[in-house]
């Protein structure tokens, strides 16, 4: 039994899934992302899974075995947090994090209250530094 993705890139529709957000402020966050997201990466919103709204592609291939593929960038407005997948070397992410604004981090993502808090010009940066940190991984 081979191991099944989760998170697929599907034919859901990005903009019902962002009218489904109970939050008002979550739900203007995420068109406002929505429209960030498209012009610096180029790339239209596709659904991936059921909750994440993601921009490009790329293919991984762990030593392990596991392959598959995932978005070059993407958010999900959840009930707790607006998560911004963004992945990058630590170096590079602290260049940027302390003009941010308000936020935290896990491993490969960015949590925001509401996008009031954090610098749109930083976060667009950080966009473009994940889009090139994947791309770069794929090809080695």
């Amino acid at each position: 039994m081979g191991y099944e993705l989760k998170m697929k890139e599907n034919e859901n529709s990005v903009t019902a899934f962002i009218e489904k957000v109970e939050s008002v402020q979550k739900k203007a966050d995420a068109y406002r992302l929505l429209d960030l997201f498209t012009e610096v990466t180029g790339h239209p919103a596709k659904m991936w899974g059921p909750s994440i709204i993601g921009f490009g592609a790329y293919h991984y291939n762990y030593a392990s075995g596991h392959e598959g593929d995932a978005p070059l960038t993407g958010f999900s407005p959840r009930k707790a947090k607006i998560s911004l997948y963004l992945t990058m070397s630590e170096d590079t992410y602290d260049i940027y994090a302390k003009d941010l604004g308000k936020h935290t981090r896990g491993k490969s993502c960015t949590y925001i209250n509401k996008l009031a808090d954090i610098n749109q010009d930083v976060l667009k940066k950080l966009i473009v530094e994940s889009v090139q940190f994947l791309k770069k991984q794929e090809t080695q």
